[in-house]
């Protein structure tokens, strides 16, 4: 399994009400809640976001509500991974349970800049910065969490 795009870059403690504003969570519609997904620190994200890019965050991405929103806000913009130091647990569990890929790796976050192309083998953890050609390593998934995400989430994988 493998990734490749643009980086989306934020900083720490980057939560779920940043992710996607409480404001737009009276649907349920995917669509509609990618539509807002980052716009009130990043105006753009919706705009400039195209399938398969990559969001690099900082320390504790995902704290705030144990919502669902975000992590589907994510996932539903395009984003096939967020990389980021640490993640906020019970986010971490939810981008599982919807299938996005995410992995948690400091000097990656650190090294990475915002536009920078990224790929990344979910097999070996191996994050490529084609842009600055320098790799970092992240722990790769359990063979079970990567048929979590192949399949598209939890329910999808045990159906």
């Amino acid at each position: 399994m493998k990734a490749n795009g643009r980086v989306h870059k934020y900083g720490d403690n980057i939560d779920t009400d940043v992710i996607i504003p409480a404001r737009h969570l009276n649907t349920a519609n995917h669509k509609e809640l990618a539509s807002h997904c980052m716009e009130d620190i990043d105006t753009e994200f919706v705009h400039k976001v195209k399938t398969g890019d990559i969001m690099v965050g900082g320390w504790n991405f995902g704290c705030g509500s144990s919502r669902e929103h975000a992590p589907i806000a994510i996932k539903e913009s395009g984003i096939s991974c967020v990389i980021a130091k640490t993640f906020a647990r019970i986010f971490y569990r939810n981008a599982i349970n919807i299938g996005l890929a995410i992995l948690e790796c400091e000097e990656a976050s650190n090294k990475i800049q915002d536009g920078d192309e990224v790929s990344i083998d979910f097999d070996t953890g191996v994050i490529t910065n084609i842009t600055r050609k320098e790799s970092y390593q992240a722990l790769p998934f359990p063979d079970f969490i990567k048929d979590i995400i192949a399949k598209g989430g939890l329910l999808r994988s045990i159906q």
